[in-house]
């Protein structure tokens, strides 16, 4: 049985551009693939007919041949079939290059293999008054820095590195499997398409060495439990001459001896004692910014909560200062001599025939675990 015209099968002119046959046979391929046609041997027949077309017409000595002499011409060439013919993988190559990250053929062009250096993080644990206040401070943080000796290539100082044998210095090499061609970073260097033969002893041919550096942080008022403040360019150096990252200063702040924070607003306890509690008075109390002075009425409970405008913190992205919060904690008396024990039991026995107007929050609880008890 003769052999179909190879233009015909295509369905191009015989004066088609390269282009033009890889577009026809890229839309024959798609359309009579065996795993688009499991159940269709037809399909499978015409996706080999177009197959076989396309190999021909894409290799311009066999065209050529073909063009002049016809399916005899190609008789004399049968040893050459594996030769230069494109195949599904080099007319799909475009759209496999996307799916699978490759940058380009074989040859010597290959990637750049330029990287931004990694970002680094440090802890930095500060007082609630810097954290106010703001500060200026120092820390020595671990980088990586270019290996001077070998001036970051890697190599032996007096050699350089060579061109990766395996990729042809493209850091990729292509994997054929049946009609499918895959890119993968070459295993011989990783990917950079270059081989160190004699690596540098003071890195060990890595081109860079870990080394330590001081830098002066300004950690501005406000600032709060998590914040972060970036230097940028301060983490670690590129490959290959690519940018470096940027340093994370990551702000932790230190337990406080009288203060807890809540976002802008300072929390404490005030014990006051049972005297003051009972007939009021004045106390001095701790803040940021000095003492102050707070007026405690008479009878007041324990758990009470005043409230010192403006005496928090003001934060960062904030326009006012936070409010400082004082929790009244009554202490009960300890280590008492006799004679106060004395005295505090006349104060009770005094108290006891009218407790509910002494006590109202006492007589009223136990009005309700008599009422509890009752039901």
């Amino acid at each position: 049985m003769s052999k179909r015209d190879f233009y015909e099968i295509l369905g191009v002119n015989r004066d088609a551009s390269d282009e033009e046959i890889k577009k026809a046979y890229r839309k024959l391929a798609m359309k009579h693939h065996p795993d688009r046609n499991p159940d269709n041997p037809a399909a499978e027949e015409k996706f080999k007919e177009a197959k076989e077309a396309y190999e021909i017409l894409s290799d311009s000595q066999k065209r050529s041949a073909y063009d002049q002499y016809g399916h005899a011409g190609l008789d004399q060439q049968a040893g050459m079939g594996g030769g230069g013919g494109a195949g599904f993988a080099d007319a799909f190559g475009g759209i496999f290059d996307e799916i699978f990250g490759g940058r380009g053929g074989g040859g010597g062009g290959g990637r750049s293999n330029i990287y931004r250096g990694a970002d680094l993080r440090y802890n930095l644990e500060i007082t609630l008054e810097q954290a106010a206040h703001g500060t200026e401070t120092k820390i020595r943080i671990p980088t990586m820095e270019v290996c001077e000796p070998c001036n970051g290539s890697g190599a032996k100082p007096g050699t350089q590195p060579k061109t990766c044998p395996t990729c042809g210095g493209s850091g990729q090499v292509r994997l054929q499997q049946g009609f499918f061609s895959i890119q993968q970073t070459c295993h011989k260097c990783h990917g950079t398409g270059r081989f160190i033969a004699e690596p540098c002893k003071h890195c060990d041919g890595a081109g860079r060495v870990k080394q330590h550096k001081t830098l002066a942080v300004k950690i501005p008022a406000g600032v709060d439990e998590g914040d972060r403040i970036r230097l940028s360019g301060e983490g670690e150096h590129g490959v290959n001459g690519g940018p470096p990252g940027d340093l994370y200063v990551q702000i932790h702040l230190k337990q406080h001896a009288v203060f807890t924070r809540d976002h802008n607003d300072l929390h404490c306890e005030m014990p006051i004692s049972f005297t003051a509690a009972a007939l009021g008075g004045e106390i001095e109390i701790p803040t940021l910014d000095g003492a102050a002075a707070i007026k405690i009425p008479a009878e007041t409970q324990s758990g009470r909560v005043f409230r010192l405008r403006g005496k928090g913190i003001k934060g960062v992205r904030s326009h006012t200062h936070g409010d400082l919060m004082c929790h009244v904690v009554v202490e009960t008396p300890v280590n008492l001599t006799e004679r106060q024990k004395e005295l505090l039991r006349e104060l009770e026995e005094s108290s006891r025939d009218n407790s509910g107007k002494h006590n109202p929050r006492s007589k009223s609880w136990m009005d309700k675990v008599k009422d509890f008890f009752a039901e």
